[in-house]
């Protein structure tokens, strides 16, 4: 799983690549990967040990990867960096880049500066942050990721349903409320943090969920202890890591190797409604699974409609597509009559898109 430097005439898939990330992309194949989730050194300008009131130290992130003679030195690593990576994204790709107040707002002028499209950018908010020991500023209880596509005019991939339906069937919001990375999820080094920036594999979790489908390819320009890598193996996506810290990468690759991929890709696909088959429903009249004459009732049982031989509802009053009507009893502008309209199987209320799913997982 670990390999050095080369030119790569195609993609090495879940492969770790160990040396300086920006050379690395820059012999990757242009235009192979679908997703890129980048958590770059953030600069943080640490002077001295950081002290608990107790006097005891803090375990901070003070290695020399994160450390950078001046924010001139910084932008043009992050130039760099985001110029490689746009390269190697395909047309319609999207990048993630977490970041903290350090960093973030200078990576965000970069990538607007080389032109990728901003969509959202989103706060992770720590449910358990680490205190403001010095008690001299706020609590920093958060990160910020951005999120965009690769330029203006990408059709990024965005599984809305997914993240609607991860979320007890209520839109997804930009503020994520999300743990730190603790307990046995820590991976431990002669019980030391292996790794200081390790992230939760429920933050990428929900960032590869939102915006890839099963096999596609994710490239992590800064892998660490391999979250992205360890998150993709188990939703059955592919990952490239490259790391310039061997350690780390060994860290990595064996955190990885003990992960277990999801056994049904079904179970982790995302498929877009607008990319399902399209069933119209006199589909269900034509194959009998509803028969002329049956009387279709919201969840509530406050209006009814019945079915008519092709595929239109009525109510006496009015007649139309299971849309029209539904907005008509309502006395609604638009309705989705598939979410709103039930019928009676056994005594139960069953919604009928439960009906028009059976049909479409028979489609080839």
């Amino acid at each position: 799983m670990l390999r050095l430097m080369k030119k790569h005439t195609r993609p090495p898939v879940n492969e770790i690549l160990i040396g300086d990330c920006i050379a690395h992309m820059n012999a990757l194949p242009e235009g192979s990967v679908d997703m890129i989730f980048a958590d770059p050194p953030y600069n943080l300008q640490l002077e001295g040990d950081l002290l608990r009131p107790n006097n005891s130290k803090v375990d901070a992130v003070d290695d020399d990867w994160d450390r950078f003679d001046s924010f001139a030195t910084y932008d043009s690593f992050t130039r760099d960096w985001l110029s490689a990576a746009k390269r190697l994204l395909k047309s319609d790709g999207t990048l993630w880049v977490i970041g903290s107040y350090h960093n973030i707002f200078r990576v965000g002028a970069q990538l607007q500066d080389q032109g990728f499209w901003m969509l959202n950018d989103v706060v992770w908010r720590k449910t358990n942050p680490m205190p403001n020991f010095r008690g001299r500023r706020f609590c920093n209880a958060h990160e910020t990721l951005i999120w965009c596509s690769r330029d203006k005019n990408s059709k990024y991939r965005f599984n809305y349903e997914a993240m609607k339906a991860l979320n007890d069937d209520l839109q997804m919001r930009s503020d994520w409320l999300l743990p730190i990375c603790t307990g046995r999820e820590r991976l431990k080094v002669n019980g030391q943090k292996a790794h200081p920036t390790q992230k939760p594999e429920s933050l990428l979790h929900r960032v590869i969920l939102a915006s890839t489908e099963v096999n596609d390819l994710i490239l992590d320009p800064f892998f660490g202890s391999g979250t992205t890598g360890a998150v993709a193996k188990r939703l059955r996506r592919n990952f490239i890591g490259l790391e310039r810290d061997a350690g780390y990468a060994k860290i990595a690759a064996e955190r990885i190797a003990k992960v277990t991929a999801v056994d049904d890709p079904e179970l982790v696909s995302t498929p877009a409604k607008r990319a399902q088959v399209r069933i119209p429903f006199g589909n269900l009249v034509e194959r009998g699974i509803l028969q002329p004459g049956t009387v279709l009732v919201d969840q509530r049982r406050r209006f009814s409609a019945r079915v008519r031989a092709d595929g239109t509802l009525t109510t006496g009053e009015a007649k139309g597509s299971i849309h029209q009507v539904g907005a008509h009893v309502q006395k609604a502008p638009t309705c989705n009559g598939w979410q709103f309209w039930y019928t009676e199987v056994k005594g139960a209320l069953v919604p009928i898109d439960t009906l028009r799913q059976k049909i479409r997982a028979e489609a080839p």
